[in-house]
């Protein structure tokens, strides 16, 4: 179980750095690997990242009380 906001398919995402373009709170980067990782955990739950993701590697986990 993952207590970050955005929970990432390492078997799926390319690299590509759409997200981290998207993103309006800069909360995302791709590491030295190439993968996406949460920088920060503030997610605002826009799911922008989630839609926008090309290879659909990307899954925002809303808390209960936001949904």
């Amino acid at each position: 179980m993952s207590w970050e906001s955005v929970e990432v398919d390492r078997n799926s995402c390319n690299g590509c750095g759409t997200c981290v373009q998207l993103c309006p709170l800069d909360n995302l980067r791709l590491g030295e690997d190439g993968f996406l990782f949460v920088k920060y955990d503030q997610c605002w739950y826009c799911e922008t990242c989630e839609l926008e993701c090309p290879k659909e590697a990307i899954k925002v986990v809303m808390p209960y009380l936001v949904r």
